[in-house]
This record gives C-alpha cells, structure tokens and sequence, in this order.
C-alpha cells in the first residue's frame, strides 16, 4: 500500500542505506583479509617444502624428497594464484563506499610474486645438486 512506503526524506531511509553501505565496505575488508590467510598458507607450504628438502636431503632415492618438497612448493604456488582469481572477482563485483581499497595490480603482483619465487625455488631445487653428478 501507499502508506506503508517510506517517504525519500524519512531518516530509516536514509540510515538503512548507510548501514547497507558500510556492509558492503566491511565485505571489502573480509576479502582482503582472507586473501591475506591464503598467502599466509602458501607462503607455510613453500616453507614446508623448503624445511622438507633441508631436512632429508639425504633420503634415498635423491629425487623423491624433492619431489615431495616440490609438490608442497607447487601447491603453495597454486595457491597464492587461487587466492588472487578469487579475491579479483569478488572484489570487481563490490564498490566501496567509505574506504579506500586496494588496488587489483597489488593483489596479482603479490601473488605473482611469489608464484615467480617459487618457480625459482623449485628450479634451484632441482638444478643445484650439491657437487653430485646428476644422474
């Protein structure tokens, strides 16, 4: 009914679209903070990958504890690029309206960023080989 419509100029209006807007600002927040625990874990599988060739370099056969400290670098390369897919499009879908946030290049640099340092641990990984021959 036409009596039940609030009026533009009724102050419920207007705080209720205030508090729709600082909403959205907060869902902005929630994004970048959870890219951030994505990084944080890749950045704990690459470390678990480095600590797992550092710690049995001298397993038997050779390739398999760098294969297995490669699979944990790899995953952690997936991931920061997983967590920068998602965090693009969830933020292209939201507009902030009290705050500034970051910018898209900052979130892909960081995670190609460390995409591009992990390929050059594996890399290293695998070419350096400590004096042996390769076999």
């Amino acid at each position: 009914m036409a009596q039940d419509d609030p009026e533009e100029d009724d102050p419920r209006v207007k705080w209720a679209e205030v508090r729709t807007d600082l909403a959205e600002d907060r869902n902005i927040m929630s994004v970048e903070r959870t890219f951030a625990g994505w990084l944080r874990t890749a950045l704990a599988a690459i470390g678990i990958g480095v600590a797992f060739s550092a710690l049995f370099g001298e397993f038997d056969p050779p390739w398999l504890a760098k294969a297995i400290a490669t699979a944990f670098i790899m995953g952690g390369a997936v991931l920061a690029f997983v967590a920068q897919r998602r965090a693009c499009i969830t933020l292209a879908k939201l507009s902030s309206h009290h705050l500034k946030p970051a910018s898209l290049p900052n979130f892909k640099l960081l995670s190609y960023g460390l995409i591009l340092g992990a390929l050059l641990l594996v890399a290293g990984l695998w070419i350096l080989n400590d004096g042996l021959a390769l076999a």
